[in-house]
């Protein structure tokens, strides 16, 4: 495939993605009402705003391995950084560094993402994985834009609540699950990995891994390619 073409449907696929994001967060935030029959649709609503803050982070990740456009490294980090800014004031370029230090060293104590002390436990890995990017500098960005949308835009806290709080909560379990803990976690009897990359990819259908966490659930794949963008790793495993 060219460049010409892996940008074009690259950048397709990341307008589709951070569209529908922004336009689910305006309207759960300010527009959804809360009475029946209207609520009825907000866990639709919730479930697919949790789905679509994933997938702000594979467009991200993938701006951080150069393949989201190729061979445009500006326009890589802007639409990572708007990517993950709008999703939770996180930096793109602390991002990026830790990413690529995870890949240089897969699942031992050099990399950040992996819990060395218990690689088997989900909760102290996920509160480590957490806190390791969600700090002062992000908690303070926040909390100004909840009080911008509370006492000068007037929103329902409620409607914060549950369209802006609970879908990046679960997006954020939803990304470490299937993208980091699954993939990387040892097993009580030990590690089972194929190789040095100490990462295994999980078995489902299409449709499944598309909406579990948008195929970052092939990781393996990734590990050994690591510039294939997300929408090409089915084709790849099945290679």
């Amino acid at each position: 495939m060219t460049r010409a073409r892996q940008t074009a449907i690259g950048l397709s696929l990341a307008a589709l993605i951070i569209g529908g994001w922004f336009a689910l967060h305006v309207w759960g935030v300010f527009f959804q009402p809360l009475s029946w029959p209207a609520i009825a649709v907000a866990p639709v609503l919730i479930l697919t705003q949790s789905w679509l803050g994933a997938g702000m982070f594979i467009v991200a990740h993938d701006a951080m391995h150069g393949s989201l456009a190729p061979g445009r490294p500006r326009l890589n980090a802007a639409i990572g950084q708007l990517c993950v800014g709008a999703y939770a004031a996180f930096s793109y370029r602390r991002l990026n560094t830790c990413h690529h230090q995870h890949h240089r060293s897969p699942g031992s104590a050099e990399d950040p993402d992996f819990h060395a002390d218990r690689p088997e436990a989900f909760g102290p890995w996920f509160h480590a994985f957490f806190t390791r990017y969600f700090g002062w500098r992000e908690f303070a960005i926040v909390a100004a834009v909840l009080a911008t949308y509370l006492f000068v835009l007037k929103a329902n806290p409620l409607n914060l609540s549950l369209f802006w709080g609970l879908p990046a909560i679960l997006s954020a379990l939803q990304l470490f699950v299937f993208g980091t803990w699954l993939p990387h976690r040892h097993h009580r009897s030990g590690p089972d990995f194929a190789d040095r990359h100490n990462a295994r990819t999980i078995p489902m259908p299409w449709i499944a891994s598309l909406l579990t966490c948008f195929h970052f659930g092939l990781h393996h794949e990734h590990h050994l390619s690591p510039t294939t963008p997300w929408w090409r790793l089915p084709q790849m495993r099945r290679r």
